[in-house]
């Protein structure tokens, strides 16, 4: 494998790792939400990844295959006098869990970090092996 398949691998993963931190402020920000715009109850959602094995088109790396939604029960809580609360006097929150979502988002984080330094570090590499041809 070529040194300059590792940028392809580290920036696909890089990319990927940046479409769960949008996936992850989307959740966060809907954490607190009763209903959506379609007039639903916001469901979290979570990032599939899927590995890219490396073919005659396709270098190796990591893709989104998809965005699910979680179909778990929304938070719960009891409040007869709010305007959405149901027959009960419960009113039904987002099903998202903040302190999931920030672990989620510290997780995501730190693999685009990674993913940088080993550019990085391959750039470096690189580099000095230039640097050792021109002595």
């Amino acid at each position: 494998m070529s040194m300059f398949k590792i940028f392809d691998v580290s920036g696909s993963a890089a990319s990927a790792q940046t479409q769960r931190l949008n996936v992850v402020a989307s959740n966060v920000a809907n954490a607190d939400t009763l209903e959506g715009p379609n007039g639903e109850r916001y469901k979290a959602r979570q990032v599939v990844f899927q590995t890219l094995m490396m073919g005659e088109a396709t270098s190796a790396g990591v893709q989104v295959s998809q965005v699910v939604e979680d179909e778990s029960a929304g938070r719960s809580v009891y409040s007869p006098n709010h305007p959405k609360a149901n027959a009960e006097g419960n009113v039904v929150y987002s099903n998202v869990n903040a302190i999931e979502e920030m672990v989620n988002m510290i997780s995501a984080s730190r693999s685009y970090q990674n993913n940088v330094e080993v550019m990085n570090t391959a750039k470096s590499l690189l580099l000095k092996t230039l640097q050792m041809g021109q002595s």
